[in-house]
């Protein structure tokens, strides 16, 4: 069974092999030793209940077969952005101009810099192996969903404010378009320097160089006005799952990539709002069972999984042995689902 869990400080080896396999743009996985054991560390902390402060914890959560100990994915909450350091991003403005003198009117795209998005908790690194994609295990949609679940567990730990960014387009060979045509022309150095960078360090490089003025779009190379706001082939299903949670384009790309960043109000999430507290008790569910995310309503010991339930009233729920084995709970414990129509 595979099930969402916290990261360990013995995670360290499945977390550099997963970084490694992401590839270059995959900003939040950096292959770097010193960087995944901070990010364990500070894991570790925010799951014990003790961030630095409130609504600052960064939640890194471990995807794992039960049965075999492998671990197949990740993905992380940060649950307040740009608190201690900035969180840059494009925003795409159209400028409209005319002239009376020669009847001429027209609208142009520009990128601006901008630092808004202070406060807001940032959903991301959702990575899995490459085996764990599509077919039977459903491992995309629990790595996803345990993320809004986690939330929902503990709402006072995250802002009102959800967002997510996408890798944008970058060739196999780790080239960036949008950075050739933007970034090189500010950094002078190539996109998988600046982006492991902007992974390990405070981000000050991007103040001291980042362009101060709008960028009209009209006067970028083809190549990366063409990859403004579209995200990597491997996450277009990230991306459709993000749609349908409620999140949407509201025109601001990453400053490196020019991937999408999308946001919605925590309370639209739809697996937010669809998931409801339950009592577990056990049993063998009937044939009416459903297919049902189940997690823990808690942080320290937060687990979640696919399941079969039998769901005898809005608020008891039944499942067998091996469920809660997989969450390590005992019957009548209570914790949340959210039940696939």
């Amino acid at each position: 069974m595979l099930i969402m869990r916290p990261s360990r400080l013995d995670d360290f080896d499945d977390m550099m092999e997963l970084a490694e396999l992401s590839g270059p743009g995959f900003t939040s996985l950096p292959v770097d030793e010193g960087l995944i054991r901070k990010r364990l560390q500070a894991s570790e902390k925010a799951f014990s209940g003790s961030p630095d402060a409130p609504q600052q914890g960064k939640f890194l959560l471990v995807m794992e077969d039960s049965d075999t100990g492998e671990v197949a994915g990740c993905c992380a909450v940060k649950a307040g952005i740009g608190m201690n350091r900035p969180f840059f991003n494009y925003r795409i403005i159209t400028i409209l101009q005319s002239s009376n003198v020669v009847d001429r009117r027209f609208s142009m795209d520009a990128l601006v810099l901008t630092n808004e998005f202070m406060g807001y908790t940032e959903v991301g690194t959702l990575f899995l192996k490459k085996e764990f994609r599509g077919g039977p295990h459903r491992a995309g949609r629990l790595a996803a969903q345990s993320r809004y679940l986690l939330m929902a567990a503990a709402p006072d730990e995250f802002g009102e404010m959800v967002l997510a960014e996408l890798r944008g387009v970058v060739n196999p060979n780790g080239i960036s378009p949008f950075w050739e045509g933007v970034g090189r022309c500010f950094f002078d150095m190539d996109f998988q320097e600046a982006d492991y960078q902007s992974g390990v360090t405070d981000g000050q490089f991007i103040m001291d160089l980042m362009p101060k003025y709008p960028i009209y779009v009209d006067l970028l190379p083809p190549e990366a006005r063409e990859v403004i706001g579209r995200c990597h082939v491997e996450g277009i299903g990230a991306m459709k799952l993000l749609e349908w949670e409620g999140f949407r384009f509201e025109r601001v790309v990453d400053i490196f990539d020019g991937g999408p960043q999308v946001s919605t109000q925590r309370k639209n999430i739809r697996t937010i709002r669809e998931s409801r507290v339950v009592t577990f008790e056990m049993g063998m569910p009937e044939d009416r069972a459903k297919d049902a995310l189940v997690s823990t309503d808690s942080l320290e010991n937060f687990r979640t999984a696919w399941a079969k339930i039998d769901t005898r009233s809005d608020s008891v729920a039944v499942m067998d042995q091996a469920v809660f084995d997989a969450l390590k709970i005992k019957p009548g414990h209570q914790g949340r689902i959210w039940t696939k129509e």
